[in-house]
């Protein structure tokens, strides 16, 4: 079953310092998809404790790392597609969502570029297996 929403609040992020990288989405009633990444290469730590990849956080900090296993944003619907395995620690049911992003074009301009560069980090087995935004 596929999970859908309006995602009414869509944002990207750069932290000017480079910490980190982020784009999310959110809806109405609360339901967040916040995917993010570090903003260098990860260190020695991140690797040991298998932090070298995207996140995903959803409300109440739900979070999973390399989750993701692809993502397509066609025109203003995204479909996001996540290991069954991650669902528990994200707290939600379904491993398919679909969102229809009802924001502005430069809004939704502004989340594919940053959602590109957060799913394109880190090491490669744990990045999305198809992704087209």
């Amino acid at each position: 079953m596929t999970y859908r929403f309006v995602a009414c609040d869509v944002g990207a992020e750069t932290d000017p310092d480079g910490y980190f990288i982020e784009a999310g989405i959110a809806d109405l009633d609360g339901f967040v998809m916040l995917f993010q990444c570090g903003g260098d290469e990860p260190d020695e730590q991140e690797v040991s404790l298998g932090f070298d990849t995207h996140c995903l956080v959803t409300a109440d900090q739900g979070t999973a790392y390399g989750c993701v296993r692809a993502a397509e944003l066609i025109g203003n619907v995204l479909r996001v597609s996540l290991d069954p395995a991650a669902l528990l620690d994200l707290g939600l049911d379904d491993p398919e969502i679909e969102a229809v992003l009802d924001v502005p074009a430069e809004a939704i301009a502004r989340f594919r570029e940053i959602l590109a560069k957060v799913l394109a980090y880190g090491r490669a087995d744990a990045r999305p297996l198809r992704v087209s935004v």
